[in-house]
């Protein structure tokens, strides 16, 4: 029983990271056209180790350092002398892709949870007869 209960602690912990991903790809979706915002991102940890059972966790949220999109727009209250601002430095393709790499990463987890909780069932009514 505990290896069934240690998979579905780390399931749980890649449904946490894969959310927490999601969370921050939604951000950088929401803030594509806000000028001078940069693209967050989030790195996983192994969590393996003395005494742990395992999983991921996630790591601090970072900033790209990409350089912003200079846009010309003379009429835009952040524009310099040549008419120009920084825009954000979000690639609305590259945050789609991301998206859907962390959803179907939060789907995988969720099917492994689901069948490390069927097969606990499965051996708990076992037991019971």
């Amino acid at each position: 029983m505990g290896d069934l209960s240690a998979s579905l602690e780390i399931s749980a912990s890649g449904l946490r990271a894969q959310a927490q991903r999601l969370r921050h790809t939604s951000e950088n979706i929401a803030n594509t056209d806000t000028p001078g915002y940069r693209r967050k991102t989030v790195s996983f940890k192994d969590v393996a180790g003395a005494g742990e059972i395992g999983g991921v966790r996630t790591g601090r949220v970072q900033l790209d350092r990409s350089d912003p999109v200079r846009i010309y727009d003379p009429n835009h209250p952040l524009a310099d002398d040549s008419g120009h601002y920084d825009g954000s430095n979000v690639d609305l393709v590259v945050e789609i892709a991301d998206a859907r790499e962390a959803q179907r990463s939060y789907e995988a987890n969720l099917k492994i949870f689901d069948q490390a909780r069927q097969m606990s069932a499965g051996l708990l009514e076992l037991l019971r007869r």
